[in-house]
């Protein structure tokens, strides 16, 4: 199901957001809307209009949202081939998509990993892979990965764990990609105020307690990425940035 407006102006740039209705992948679109761009919003649930509404507002010059399993190679191809046909083409794939699932690692079962791997790394690796192949030069891939990549806690070893291989494949997609003229990052977003974080059972219980000096807001990754994705950055390229207000890095 596809929402949204026709593009009235050829647009800046044009920009894949997966997880595009959360808390981060909204905050991420707002950004790049502001710059003029197009902006394809693919998520698992679908907007009733306001979303791509809102941006179209903000400044985005088109914007849609597009209902997807970002784990089904051909919801993933339809995604691209949407923005592609839409936009003429892909600058800008953000992947943000993400889920959580709170067990002990002796509880889980084949299909709780199939499910956050799925989500947490196959999507992202999908899109990356479309990108590499069609995306224009220039371009960059920015994946939005978690301090859990390099410091976890009890009961999240599958995201741990897709979120640190999602770290090793911005690696391998920077090498591949900078012949193409294409660069892939990583963002490693540490506390923020989302939704996920408020119905985290770890913080619920008392198990993990977070300072509020050290929870950030969506807008604070989003500035990351704005500038991942900006000619800023056009040196930069296989790196994992953190953005966990320091907390990682006190003893």
């Amino acid at each position: 199901m596809v929402t949204g407006a026709t593009a009235a102006a050829v647009p800046s740039r044009s920009v894949i957001v997966t997880g595009g209705l959360g808390d981060i992948g909204m905050a991420v679109a707002h950004r790049f809307a502001l710059e003029g761009a197009s902006l394809l919003l693919v998520d698992s649930r679908a907007d009733d209009g306001g979303a791509a509404a809102r941006l179209i507002a903000a400044g985005a010059a088109d914007a849609l949202a597009l209902v997807a399993d970002i784990g089904d190679p051909l919801a993933v191809a339809h995604a691209v081939d949407t923005a592609c046909d839409r936009f003429g083409g892909i600058d800008v794939i953000v992947n943000v998509a993400g889920m959580m699932i709170y067990k002990p690692i002796a509880a889980l079962d084949a299909a709780d990993w199939r499910r956050v791997i799925d989500v947490n790394l196959i999507g992202a690796a999908l899109f990356i892979g479309h990108g590499l192949r069609r995306m224009r030069p220039g371009g960059c891939v920015i994946n939005i990965g978690s301090v859990h990549a390099r410091r976890t806690s009890a009961l999240v070893a599958p995201y741990a764990a897709a979120k640190a291989a999602m770290v090793s494949l911005t690696r391998s997609a920077a090498i591949e990609g900078k012949p193409l003229g294409i660069r892939v990052n990583a963002v490693l977003p540490g506390a923020i105020d989302t939704a996920m974080l408020r119905a985290s059972p770890n913080i619920q219980s008392g198990e993990e307690v977070i300072d509020p000096d050290d929870i950030g807001q969506p807008d604070d990754i989003a500035a990351v990425v704005a500038f991942l994705a900006s000619d800023s950055a056009r040196f930069i390229t296989g790196e994992d940035v953190v953005a966990d207000g320091g907390r990682m890095g006190r003893l």
